[in-house]
């Protein structure tokens, strides 16, 4: 079974190998010959898939109606994954989900790390600094560094902390989030073990 979620930036695939990335602009869908079961939050690329007979797509098959209408299907995929519980999926942006007893509560969209440490560099050069995941929450800062760790990470944390929810973390930066998070766990593969459901779920209509 070959999955794919496709980003902005990239394909991420997962086969019985492990997952891997190709990039959006460099890589060519008529390349892949054998099934292939997707999700997209990339406009552009879902048009060219859509005459693809082997590229299947997923959002057909999933229950939207208790999301909002422009959420991405990544994160519908991701929320359909837990029971109870609180998804911080840490991407190019952060996104925020709050599931209780399978029922979407809501959630909100952070910028990414990179984002942010950018929007601090254009600040300020003096502001260029990278986040430290380690400072003390509660000790107000007395340097550049920990002052804007503080400011977006403290924010972030107290949020997700309010909703006392058990925390998963998915995406690129889920390991840099553990250091603020650390009763949370860490799944890699929400989204894929969510894709997998869908299509046990629904592996009549898929044959």
């Amino acid at each position: 079974m070959l999955l794919c979620d496709i980003g902005n930036t990239s394909y991420h695939f997962l086969d019985e190998n492990g997952s891997y990335k190709e990039s959006v602009e460099d890589f060519s869908p008529k390349s892949i010959s054998q099934k292939v079961y997707f999700i997209s939050v990339n406009a552009a690329v879902s048009q060219k898939l859509h005459s693809l007979d082997n590229w299947i797509d997923l959002a057909a098959f999933v229950d939207k109606s208790q999301y909002y209408t422009t959420m991405g299907i990544d994160r519908i995929v991701a929320c359909a994954a837990v029971e109870n519980a609180i998804i911080v999926d840490a991407g190019s942006a952060v996104t925020v989900d709050v599931i209780k007893n399978r029922i979407f509560i809501g959630g909100f969209i952070y910028p990414g790390i990179d984002a942010m440490q950018k929007t601090y560099e254009n600040i300020s050069p003096a502001l260029a600094y990278s986040f430290n995941f380690e400072c003390d929450f509660d000790i107000m800062p007395k340097n550049s560094q920990d002052a804007i760790s503080y400011g977006y990470l403290k924010t972030l944390h107290c949020e997700v902390m309010s909703h006392n929810l058990p925390i998963v973390l998915t995406g690129g930066d889920a390991v840099k989030f553990k250091y603020i998070f650390q009763d949370a766990r860490i799944d890699e593969n929400l989204i894929f073990n969510s894709m997998k459901k869908i299509i046990k779920e629904n592996e009549d209509n898929l044959c």
